[in-house]
């Protein structure tokens, strides 16, 4: 074997996949490096809600009092979007975890280490490093997995506070049809206006669709593409360059951790407002 070809053997193949990679496996279950991400960030939750429920009293602390101060602007924000408190207050728990566990996965992906360190393995006789960790937004998995499970939950809070015939009528309208022969005396160009009118809800349910598409694909393209950016800074110069473009992503991470936040809450507000016959 010629030293050329020894060269190109040991040759490491790097790059940002679309993909999240497979790390072990636990029966028939694949863990990817994302997954794991996703276990760090969920435990690192469970840990400090447990930690933060023995220190809440009476008479607060500062980091009760910072805390506080950070959950009022929250709710002022979340009174912007409902116009109800009561509203704000049911959907917070359920937001603010959206919201944090987006953001540090966001964040945990910065990290040294995350990305940088893993194992070489040999495809299709290449030697091909994969990550151990590996930030969890920049695998559209997970973003698909979050932006389902916030329009799922979207929905049975709609079924729950406007009723299940009201909630079906958004989407397929068959109390337009059944207002049909009621109303077809008195003015005939019904049976042309209601049958549109049942048939609109199907738009919605496009619109559904698309809901989750535009969600994941967000998040998920911001946060992988400053991956690349990253990576490709790195390559270049791995000391200084990066550091702008770190805090860059740092700003990102925040903003697009509150953007899919807000519009879960959009959607929920929108989703248990009844619809006046006006509307």
């Amino acid at each position: 074997m010629t030293e050329e070809t020894q060269q190109n053997h040991e040759e490491i193949v790097t790059e940002n996949t679309l993909f999240a990679e497979p790390i072990f496996s636990i029966g028939n279950f694949t863990v990817t490096n994302s997954l794991i991400n996703s276990w760090i960030v969920l435990l690192m939750v469970i840990i400090f809600a447990f930690s933060l429920k023995g220190r809440i009293k009476k008479i607060p602390g500062k980091l009760q009092n910072g805390l506080e101060m950070i959950m009022e602007w929250f709710l002022g924000i979340f009174d912007d979007v409902t116009g109800s408190r009561k509203k704000s207050l049911q959907f917070l728990p359920f937001i603010l975890t959206f919201f944090f566990f987006i953001l540090l996965n966001n964040w945990l992906g910065l990290l040294p280490g995350v990305g940088s360190v893993g194992k070489v393995v040999s495809e299709h006789g290449e030697n091909v490093f994969i990550p151990f960790l590996r930030g969890a937004t920049a695998d559209l998995n997970t973003t698909l997995a979050l932006a389902t499970v916030g329009l799922v939950v979207v929905h049975i809070c709609g079924n729950i506070s406007i009723g299940v015939w009201h909630y079906f009528n958004k989407f397929i309208n068959l109390k337009a049809f059944l207002e049909i022969p009621k109303k077809v005396i008195k003015n005939p160009a019904i049976l042309l206006i209601n049958p549109i009118k049942a048939f609109v809800g199907i738009v919605e349910l496009i619109g559904e669709v698309a809901k989750i598409a535009s969600l994941s694909f967000r998040l998920f393209g911001n946060i992988f593409a400053g991956e690349v950016l990253l990576a490709a800074m790195s390559a270049i110069c791995a000391f200084l360059l990066p550091l702008p473009f770190m805090a860059l992503e740092i700003i990102v991470g925040l903003i697009q951790a509150l953007i899919f936040s807000v519009l879960i809450l959009i959607y929920m507000s929108i989703s248990t407002t009844p619809e006046t016959e006006e509307e």
